[in-house]
C-alpha cells in the first residue's frame, strides 16, 4: 500500500510541474531557449550581412575590371565575354544532353521519337564533342593548358566549338563552310548524270535527265520534279547501299565530313547523317514550322544546305516548307535523296 501511495504522489507532482511550466510559472525554463535562439539569429544575420558585403565588393570589382578591358583592350574584352558566355552555353548543353540521355534510358525513348528541340540538342552536341574531345585530351598534361590557349587563339575554327566563336567569327566561318560545301556540287550533279544509264526504267531515266538538266541550267526545281525520281535513290545506282566510293566521297565533302575514310565508313557516316536529317524533319513536321523563330528557321535551312546570308526570313520559311513537303514523304530506304536534295533544292534558290 505504501508503494502505491508513493507512486500516486510522484505522478501527481509530475503533472503539477508540467502544468506550471505550460502556465508560465517556470520562467527560467522558457527564457533560456528564447535567449539562445535570439543569439543564434543575431550571429546568422551578421554572417549574412558580411557575405552580402563581400559579394557586393566582388561584383563592383568585376564591373570595374570589365569596363577597364572594354576601354583599353576591346578585342580581348570581346574574347573574354565570348568565352564566358560560350562556356555557360556549353555547360547548359552538357546538362541538357545528360537529362535527355537519362530520359532515353529510363523511359526507353529512341532518338527518332524525341521532340524537335531535344533531338537537335543531341545531334549538335555530338558534333561539338567530336571537335572538343581531342582538345580536352591535349590539355591533360601539366602546363599544357597554356599551349591549348595559344592553339585556340591561332586556330579557332578548327579547335573551338561554335559556342566559343565571336559573332564576327560565326559569320566568317559560316560563309567559309558554305564555300567549301559549294565546291563539289557540280561534280555531284555530273555523277548523278553519269549514273543515268544504270537506271533500268526508261521513265525514271527521262525524269532524272530532265531534273539534272534543269538544275544545271540554273532553274530551281519544284518538289514534284524531285519526287518523281525518288525511286532512283532507294536502290541502284544512287541508293545508300549502292553508291560507289567516288560518289560517296563527293557527298562527304559536301557535308563537311571526312572523305578519306574506307568505303564502309563513308557509307556509315552518310547513313547516320541522312537518318539524322530524316528524324529531324519528322520531328519538325510534328512540331510545326510556325513554332520556330526566324533565327531557328535560318539555322535549320543552313543545316540542310542553303545559304541564308542573302535571303529574307520569308524566303527561308518558304524554302524550308518545300524541303519538308518532300522529306516527310520519304522512308529510311530513300534517305539518299535527302543528301542529294541538299544540292538539288538549294543550288539555284531563289530562281534569278
Amino acid at each position: 500500500m505504501a508503494l502505491c501511495k508513493r507512486g500516486i504522489q510522484c505522478c501527481v507532482t509530475t503533472i503539477q510541474r508540467c502544468s506550471y511550466a505550460f502556465q508560465g510559472v517556470s520562467a527560467v525554463s522558457t527564457y533560456t531557449p528564447i535567449l539562445a535562439y535570439s543569439r543564434l539569429s543575431v550571429s546568422s544575420c551578421r554572417l549574412c550581412c558580411s557575405s552580402q558585403a563581400k559579394v557586393g565588393i566582388l561584383q563592383r570589382a568585376n564591373e570595374r575590371y570589365m569596363k577597364f578591358l572594354q576601354h583599353r583592350f576591346p578585342y580581348f574584352y570581346i574574347l573574354h565575354t565570348t568565352f564566358v558566355k560560350g562556356f555557360r552555353l556549353m555547360i547548359h548543353d552538357v546538362k541538357e544532353t545528360r537529362r535527355i540521355r537519362m530520359k532515353m534510358l529510363t523511359q526507353n525513348v529512341p532518338l527518332r521519337e524525341l521532340p524537335y528541340h531535344e533531338m537537335k540538342t543531341i545531334i549538335l552536341f555530338r558534333k561539338d564533342m567530336v571537335k572538343a574531345i581531342p582538345l580536352i585530351i591535349i590539355s591533360v598534361p601539366p602546363f599544357a593548358i597554356f599551349v591549348v590557349f595559344a592553339l585556340m587563339c591561332l586556330f579557332p575554327r578548327q579547335l573551338l566549338i561554335r559556342h566559343l566563336w565571336t559573332p564576327q567569327q560565326q559569320r566568317d566561318f559560316q560563309r567559309l563552310y558554305h564555300e567549301q560545301r559549294c565546291r563539289p556540287r557540280d561534280d555531284i550533279l555530273k555523277g548523278m548524270a553519269w549514273s543515268i544509264p544504270q537506271v533500268k526504267e526508261w521513265a525514271l531515266r527521262s525524269h532524272l535527265l530532265t531534273l539534272i538538266s534543269k538544275v544545271q541550267s540554273g532553274t530551281h526545281p519544284s518538289v514534284k520534279d524531285i519526287e518523281v525520281v525518288r525511286g532512283v535513290f532507294s536502290g541502284k545506282p544512287l541508293g545508300m547501299s549502292a553508291m560507289d566510293s567516288g560518289h560517296m566521297r563527293l557527298l562527304c565533302s559536301h557535308l563537311l565530313l571526312n572523305p578519306w575514310l574506307p568505303g564502309f565508313l563513308l557509307r556509315r557516316q552518310l547513313r547516320t547523317k541522312a537518318l539524322d536529317l530524316l528524324y529531324l524533319d519528322q520531328a519538325l513536321d510534328t512540331l510545326g514550322q510556325g513554332q520556330l523563330t526566324d533565327s531557328e528557321i535560318r539555322e535549320a535551312c543552313y543545316l540542310r544546305g542553303l545559304d541564308t546570308s542573302s535571303l529574307t526570313d520569308a524566303q527561308c520559311r518558304d524554302w524550308l516548307l518545300q524541303w519538308l513537303q518532300l522529306s516527310t514523304q520519304l522512308t529510311e530506304s530513300e534517305t539518299s535523296l535527302l543528301l542529294h536534295n541538299m544540292v538539288l533544292l538549294s543550288v539555284n534558290y531563289p530562281s534569278p
